[in-house]
């Protein structure tokens, strides 16, 4: 028995082993910058929703009413994004990852650009707000194939001990993604009138994103093929129709990929979103905001290649599970913290809301989610998981916490309960799961 599993480990350290370094760093770097690039995309979007397009795109005699309406455009893309999901998981587990991820990135790039060259409402009228919404819908189905294929490019280049710490290297991107968006809108917020930044200025981040795009294609086309697709098509193993096999046959671990997404994507997108409206209302200056999430979004970089790394040697479960229980003890200081009307205060309620509370489970759920499912459904299982736990709370988390405040005539209390049973049902999703950390990816 001794004698079988040492065998068993010489063979998982000469497979390791064939992979040369070189390749892995190209990889990992691959997966990094595709997906800050898609996520910096993505949330571009989000950070305009709260200040331009709610006024441009839809007009109306009462704020709130154009508020909602923006965020509604912004949830929207979220239901679309399993869709997406399922499509693009599709060509991944049957074609390739490599081939997918060049798609969802030119497909990302092309709404994003289109979107800086449409006319608002004023200029063309209800055509305005339709063809804005169609393009932030392009988005959703882009994301919804990009993200699996971006944490698979990582994780399953990895080495067996290091998982942890390259499937957060992706999960970066969402932070970094957020960060240049912010940095780009906030220069140049600074450097013109406002009247100007209304006017044409907010355009240039979202034309500017095909250079970006291109960058993104050189890098990943100089990576091959994941070693886990390869044995999938040495072998012929690949499942004729990944979804049907899936749900057909882990539809429990599909469950489980659900539950935790819920407690990484609502508080995300309270933190990225829901925070900057928040805060305009308590009178903050927009520049203001935006360099206090960016300062935070970049405090979160280091703290995921922590946690990622922390999760190889004490398991994926414990450092999610208690970053889950730390957000319920954080959530209520955290308002109260921003409604103290001070800059401070707010760099304090977002820094370790953000920066590090957020980080240690948003940085485990792309290979927390890549160990559960075989590598033929892969991609499929992973990203149907990711992408309907996103739909369910993520996008609608704005919007909710926005209707919530209002018809609570300003209290935060109903937002804060809505988020505790959010975490609530990460934590029970999670401890049912099993934690595969150091166990061999495709074995």
């Amino acid at each position: 028995m001794g004698s079988s599993s040492l065998n068993h480990t010489a063979t998982m350290a000469d497979k390791e082993t064939m992979v040369p370094d070189a390749e892995r760093k190209r990889a990992l770097i691959g997966s990094a910058v595709g997906s800050t690039i898609e996520w910096y995309d993505y949330f571009l979007y989000g950070t305009m929703s709260s200040i331009i397009f709610a006024k441009q795109f839809f007009p109306s005699d009462n704020a709130l009413v154009s508020q909602m309406l923006s965020l509604a455009t912004f949830a929207l893309a979220f239901l679309i994004r399993p869709i997406g999901g399922v499509i693009f998981s599709h060509i991944g587990d049957r074609i390739g990852r490599k081939k997918t991820l060049a798609m969802t990135l030119s497909m990302m790039g092309l709404s994003t650009v289109l979107m800086g060259l449409l006319p608002n409402y004023a200029q063309i009228g209800l055509l305005a707000p339709i063809l804005l919404t169609v393009l932030r819908l392009m988005q959703g189905l882009a994301l919804g194939g990009e993200w699996g294929g971006g944490v698979l490019l990582a994780v399953e280049y990895s080495p067996r001990k290091k998982r942890g710490f390259y499937g957060a290297v992706p999960q970066t991107g969402a932070v970094l993604g957020l960060a240049m968006g912010n940095i780009i809108t906030s220069l140049l917020s600074a450097s013109m009138s406002e009247e100007a930044f209304l006017s044409w200025g907010w355009r240039i981040p979202f034309v500017g994103s095909i250079v970006l795009v291109m960058v993104g294609m050189w890098i990943r086309n100089a990576v091959g093929e994941t070693p886990s697709f390869k044995k999938i098509q040495a072998s012929r193993s690949s499942a004729p129709i990944p979804i049907k096999q899936t749900l057909q046959f882990h539809w429990r671990e599909v469950l489980i990929a659900i539950g935790a997404k819920v407690v990484e994507t609502s508080t995300f997108f309270l933190y990225a979103t829901f925070t900057i409206s928040y805060m305009m209302d308590h009178g903050f200056a927009r520049a203001t905001i935006l360099n206090i999430v960016l300062v935070c979004a970049l405090i979160a970089f280091p703290c995921m290649l922590f946690f990622g790394h922390l999760s190889d040697k004490i398991g994926r479960k414990k450092v999610f599970i208690g970053g889950s229980i730390a957000f319920m003890l954080w959530i209520f200081p955290y308002f109260w913290l921003l409604d103290q009307k001070s800059v401070w205060a707010a760099a304090l309620a977002v820094g370790v809301g953000l920066g590090i509370i957020w980080s240690s489970y948003g940085a485990m759920i792309g290979t927390l989610l890549a160990e559960a499912f075989p590598p033929d459904i892969r991609y499929t299982g992973m990203s149907l998981g990711y992408q309907i736990g996103a739909a369910l709370v993520g996008g609608p988390m704005p919007l909710i916490a926005t209707a919530l405040i209002a018809y609570y005539s300003g209290s935060y209390v109903p937002v804060v309960i809505f988020l505790v049973l959010c975490a609530l049902v990460s934590i029970v999703a999670v401890g049912i799961a099993r934690d595969r950390s150091g166990l061999p990816l495709d074995e």
